[in-house]
């Protein structure tokens, strides 16, 4: 059996292929990317794959198993339809048994926010996998725990975490968590054919950020703003500046879709790993641990 990831040299991608080449043995896997050089998984095969090329996507899935699909980055002025079509069209040229597709969690309540476009993108890819023919899997991630934990973590200077979240409740989860039910998933064909929410306990900001006082030792208030305050935060961030305002509303969007509940989902983590997820606190502790090696 071999196993590929797409978009591999990523965070998601990369810690799925260690997953899949601690339980599989290296010469069952294989790392998909534009720039195979970039993924640094030591002794699985790579190959070059850009999802821009149906042709590029179509050798690299030769021989391939079973498939794991990573969402194609948001990127503004690039339509992300195509390239998830592409990749489709490729693995249904080749024969690959099973495609598993990595989108995003939401109920539906996200239609009224700055997210919807982003999500439709999403939701279109599984449309287009679920029409295709191939054996198929959706696995809906939650919001990567890291990221938040890096922005609350910064905030203990001023000693306060804005966003304009508020009590919405968001399912969380680590990169490492999802890797680990991203395997599974790739490696199970009894669970084919359905759609699996990938998160760790719905937590709202507030307690995200009481949870962390006590992980890190910091000493933070969360406190509500208003969207366009949040979107005027995120463009002070030089790294989201430079990829221009429509991201930071995207962004912003997403919290949004927080506040009106729709990234308050159901975990089918269990069902997909075989075990369950780990605690925010324990996930947040995992954290701690790799800042500190």
């Amino acid at each position: 059996m071999k196993v590929a990831v797409t978009a591999a040299s990523g965070r998601l991608g990369r810690a799925t292929l260690k997953v899949l080449n601690s339980k599989l043995g290296p010469e069952h896997v294989v790392g998909i990317a534009r720039s195979p050089k970039k993924i640094g998984v030591p002794q699985i095969e790579t190959r070059r794959g850009d999802y821009n090329s149906i042709d590029e996507m179509t050798e690299a899935s030769v021989g391939i198993d079973s498939m794991v699909m990573i969402s194609a980055p948001v990127v503004i002025g690039t339509d992300r339809v195509p390239l998830h079509r592409n990749v489709i069209e490729a693995a249904k040229r080749v024969g690959v048994g099973k495609v598993v597709y990595t989108s995003v969690i939401g109920n539906g309540a996200e239609k009224d926010t700055w997210f919807w476009a982003t999500q439709q993108v999403n939701r279109q890819a599984e449309q287009d996998l679920h029409d295709s023919g191939l054996n198929w899997i959706v696995a809906r991630n939650g919001l990567y725990l890291e990221l938040d934990m890096n922005h609350i973590i910064a905030a203990n200077e001023s000693g306060t975490y804005t966003n304009n979240g508020g009590t919405g409740r968001c399912g969380y989860i680590t990169i490492d968590e999802l890797a680990a039910a991203t395997a599974a998933l790739a490696t199970n064909n009894r669970l084919n054919g359905q759609i699996y929410n990938l998160t760790g306990e719905t937590r709202t900001q507030e307690e995200l950020v009481a949870l962390a006082n006590d992980v890190f030792d910091l000493n933070v208030t969360y406190q509500i703003m208003s969207d366009e305050d949040n979107v005027a935060r995120f463009m002070e961030d030089p790294r989201i500046s430079a990829r221009g305002e429509d991201v930071a509303r995207m962004l912003t969007g997403c919290f949004q879709a927080m506040r009106a509940g729709a990234l308050d989902v159901t975990s089918d983590f269990k069902v997909a790993a075989g075990r369950p997820c780990k605690s925010t606190k324990e996930m947040m502790k995992d954290i701690r641990q790799k800042l500190e090696t």
